[in-house]
């Protein structure tokens, strides 16, 4: 029984013993010890398991071994002095004692190694205290506890108590004195009087691992020229950048999707998704999203609905990321159902639109069975059957499978049913996630699977980390630097070395090994040889291979004060930076919480950081367009008081060039506007203070969307798209407003298009196109909008008198009603803006009678 309780946890070990049979090498070495990063990674967390193995064991066979001698009668508590305990049972015990000695000697010289990961110090590692006084008495200690094994192995012979009594004396006297008090008071009275001096080599150290184990020594550092104006011609060569600037918003389209592609209420978009795909022959940024099945909204709730009737999703929805509709949403290139690709977007056709496998997809479903299953649903209603033709389940065509499966999921219409046939098969594990770690559950999964079309068939991709929490000197990541998931752990080494390919009809899944420089891939490989595949992704799925998210946020953490490479620097924080705030979701305010800085320390009520984002443009000094993933960064400080621009981190998506991570820094004589800053400075801006406020009135709520810093040549162009959203939980957000800011300049138009117009003295464009336009078609559109414009014309409302003006406000406000009740949120914008025309010419009038009654008078 003792046996098995002390040998009950090592199966749990079965990967640190993996690991320690399939060591790779790292080829970087420690700096304090000189060994191979490869022996703390693989090595070291099996031996040390071993070692506290080996004591708890002989320290339960101990503590046995005595009671049964004390039930034998080897131990009495009374009788003389010199016969209580007889001389085998003390030669025993001495035994076991000098065993518990050997093995702790053997867990001190570990310990040294362990020193590595120390966070006694400014930072992570063997600092000068550690190196100073805790390694001395950990070598002092080794020596303390071989001479107890020889004391007590000596007094086998001896049998008495008093070689046991010195030996344990002096443990405790050393561990107490030189393993615990004496590196305390180096730590109190020599390190920290003087602690940037005493810790400046360890931190070096620090700073050299911590860069290599986050993949930060990769980074190119470039510089950014920082000009405040952005003139027409710099436009026009970047037509390309500056048509791909994604206007719609994945947080706010969720809502968008569910109001005008759901359909059905039994189909849901979890999750919006950001891609490219070539769209009328051009590389185009697209936000999409699968159309899966909502399982707790199914028509009826029946057994057979839920597992045999209903069993998969239908497609996905995409429209380009910078275009919309006459009514301010998506303009979709792929949509409805069935589903159809629209002209142009043949890249988006879709062969096998069925999702068997998806996004939070539990339970299990039945195929095969006597009766059809829904293929989908249109907006007619209509109802179009299939079968199932997919290599993925098991069967279930036996009693005992059938029983067998009834008490997996405590279903008894599993034995019971008479849908079920020989051909029946029963699909489980059909969350895309929860199927990959049953497969690889020693491989730390991102949240987000994404969808992606690849010749005609639904894809989902999966992002899988190798990590570890024993890099040696490497700074471990604080866990809220990433929003959820498997990477939330404090791990000091990270690599997205593996993408998941699994067939969103099929269930099929492939292990791709992306990056064969990482050691614990390259280990993982030899674990598992069947596992990863040996071949490499194919060039139509690797494009569509996004830089994970969730290792960008710990990256771009990370980097702002590991950016400083001198220990000094590093100490003081001097030119550190942080991840720039983000703009908060409405006008003028940010949003506020306790998060990290860029060392990854804890900030109290500070501001939230930007999100990463995935954007399509030309960067400086680059030839053509690049997919990348963007944060900007501002100057540190413990208040979140300084948000001027600093910097921008970018890391390229597209195959030739994946993972490459540039760092541009900003250099301006003058400050530059940081997000959060360019978000406050627009409620300053009185025409866009005063529509965003008529906006939000009359059951109409104004809703910002993602505020976009895109680099062209060397500028930069802030882009914030508005959204109005009517009251009411069927509001669809609609796309109505877009702020362009460059420079000092902030201006708001309906349009994009307008807004750059507005901002950019001369610039005449057509950016669907991508076109210079005539110059005889400049003032033509002007004409055409004045005619059609709802606004009153100058002549006739000057003349109108302030009861006219009111009167006529209370009409244009009428219209808005009737327009938001239809629906019309463009028509609803226009009278709103008529009638605060009205208004304020209203005001005018009265503001202006005390001075004409005072001219009548005098």
């Amino acid at each position: 029984m003792f046996a098995l309780l002390v040998g009950a946890g090592v199966s749990s070990q079965w990967q640190s013993w993996l690991f320690f049979t399939n060591r790779v090498d790292f080829g970087i070495v420690d700096q304090q010890f000189g060994i191979d990063v490869g022996f703390y990674v693989f090595q070291l967390p099996f031996l040390t398991f071993v070692v506290s193995w080996a004591f708890a064991a002989i320290l339960v066979i101990f503590v046995v071994t005595t009671i049964q001698h004390y039930l034998n009668g080897g131990i009495r508590l009374q009788g003389q002095a010199g016969s209580r305990v007889t001389p085998q049972v003390k030669a025993h015990l001495s035994l076991l004692l000098g065993l518990l000695a050997l093995v702790k000697g053997v867990g001190y010289y570990l310990d040294r190694y362990e020193l590595t990961l120390s966070e006694r110090g400014f930072v992570t590692g063997a600092t000068y205290t550690d190196v100073k006084a805790q390694l001395p008495a950990l070598q002092l200690l080794m020596i303390v506890s071989v001479f107890c094994f020889g004391l007590l192995i000596f007094n086998i012979w001896r049998r008495g108590f008093t070689y046991p009594i010195i030996a344990v004396g002096l443990w405790a006297l050393v561990a107490s004195l030189a393993g615990t008090i004496y590196p305390a008071l180096v730590q109190r009275f020599q390190v920290e009087p003087s602690e940037s001096t005493k810790e400046a080599p360890y931190i070096e150290r620090n700073i050299e691992m911590t860069r290599v184990a986050m993949g930060l020594d990769l980074v190119t550092p470039r510089n950014f020229d920082y000009e405040p104006t952005l003139t027409a011609p710099e436009i026009e060569e970047n037509l390309a950048t500056v048509r791909n600037v994604r206007l719609l918003d994945p947080a706010i389209m969720r809502d968008t999707f569910q109001q005008t592609q759901g359909i059905k209420s039994f189909y849901d978009f979890r999750d919006i998704d950001v891609d490219r795909y070539e769209i009328d022959g051009r590389t185009t940024q697209v936000v999409l999203a699968a159309r899966e099945l909502k399982q707790t909204d199914l028509p009826n709730s029946s057994w057979e609905s839920e597992h045999i009737a209903f069993t998969h999703g239908y497609g996905i929805a995409a429209a380009p990321a910078n275009a919309i509709d006459a009514n301010g949403r998506p303009d979709y290139a792929l949509a409805d159902i069935p589903v159809s690709a629209g002209p142009g977007a043949e890249s988006l056709n879709i062969d096998t639109p069925g999702l068997y496998i998806g996004e939070g997809l539990k339970g299990y479903a039945i195929v095969g069975a006597a009766r059809d299953e829904v293929d989908f649903q249109d907006n007619d209603d209509q109802t179009e059957v299939t079968r199932y033709s997919g290599a993925d389940g098991v069967d279930i065509n036996s009693l005992p499978r059938k029983l067998a499966f009834a008490l997996r999921f405590a279903e008894p219409n599993l034995v019971v049913s008479g849908e079920l046939g020989s051909d029946s098969r029963i699909l489980y594990k059909r969350d895309v996630v929860d199927r990959a770690k049953t497969l690889a559950p020693f491989l730390k999964f991102d949240r987000d699977p994404y969808p992606a079309i690849i010749d005609g068939e639904v894809m989902w991709i999966l992002d899988a980390y190798t990590s570890t929490d024993m890099f040696p000197y490497a700074q471990r990541v604080n866990p809220r630097a990433v929003r959820s998931g498997d990477l939330r752990t404090a791990a000091n080494y990270v690599r997205n070395s593996i993408k998941v390919v699994v067939d969103a009809y099929d269930g099929t899944p492939t292990f791709y090994i992306v990056d064969d420089e990482d050691p614990i891939a390259k280990s993982y490989r030899k674990q598992f040889p069947d596992l990863f595949s040996e071949d490499k992704p194919p060039a139509e799925v690797a494009e569509h291979f996004p830089y994970p998210e969730d290792l960008f946020r710990m990256q771009t953490d990370m980097w702002g004060r590991y950016r400083i490479t001198e220990a000094s620097e590093f100490y003081d924080a001097a030119g550190a930076w942080s991840v720039a705030q983000d703009p908060g979701n409405s006008i003028g305010q940010t949003a506020v919480e306790s998060v990290i800085d860029a060392a990854g320390n804890i900030i109290s009520s500070a501001e939230v950081r930007i999100a990463p984002q995935y954007l399509l443009m030309r960067l400086p000094g680059d030839d053509d367009e690049s997919f990348v993933i963007f944060r900007p960064f501002v100057p540190f400080s413990d208040d979140d008081s300084r948000k001027n621009l600093e910097g921008f981190m970018v890391v390229h998506n597209d195959p030739e060039r994946y993972g490459e991570i540039e760092v541009y820094e900003i250099r301006a004589s003058t400050p530059v506007d940081g997000p959060a800053l360019f978000n406050s400075n627009i409620q300053t801006e009185e025409e866009i203070s005063e529509r965003v406020t008529l906006l939000n009135q009359n059951g109409s709520t104004v809703v910002p969307g993602n505020l976009l810093l895109i680099p062209v040549e060397n500028s930069l162009l802030y882009v914030r798209p508005l959204y109005i959203e009517a009251t009411g939980t069927t509001a669809v957000p609609e796309l109505q407003l877009v702020i362009v800011g460059v420079g000092p300049e902030v201006v708001i138009a309906d349009s994009f298009e307008a807004a750059l117009a507005r901002a950019i003295p001369g610039l005449n464009v057509d950016l669907q196109s991508e076109t210079v336009k005539p110059e005889a078609d400049v003032t033509a559109p002007e004409d055409d909008e004045s005619s059609e414009s709802p606004e009153p014309q100058e002549d006739e409302s000057d003349e109108l008198s302030v009861e006219e003006l009111l009167a006529l406000s209370g009409e244009a406000f009428d219209r808005a009603d009737a327009a938001l009740r239809a629906g019309d949120l463009a028509g609803y914008q226009r009278w709103v803006e008529e009638a605060a025309g009205y208004i304020s010419k209203a005001q005018k009038l009265l503001s202006e009678s005390p001075a004409r009654d005072d001219a009548d008078a005098a």
